[in-house]
């Protein structure tokens, strides 16, 4: 297993727009792909998974991929959580 931890940097947290974003890169790789907050953890690759956790400006996730592709998937995510998030 592969992951990262990132302090979500946008005023608005994950909201409508990038989680849209995020969960069409997710479903690019064959690896499972979760999203955390505190101790809920969530599937990437569903758009009202990861709006349910409710992450907002601050809030800390940890992003993990097991699977075939997860050095790859990793690496795309973090490129996109420090670009749009």
């Amino acid at each position: 297993m592969q992951q990262f931890q990132y302090t979500i940097q946008d005023d608005l947290g994950i909201h409508a727009r990038p989680a849209g974003l995020l969960v069409r890169l997710a479903l690019s790789f064959r690896s499972a792909l979760l999203i955390a907050k505190n101790d809920d953890d969530v599937s990437l690759k569903k758009i009202f998974t990861v709006m349910g956790l409710n992450v907002k400006c601050g809030d800390t996730v940890t992003v993990s991929a097991n699977g075939e592709d997860k050095h790859q998937a990793i690496a795309a995510l973090h490129a996109f959580f420090r670009q749009h998030l």
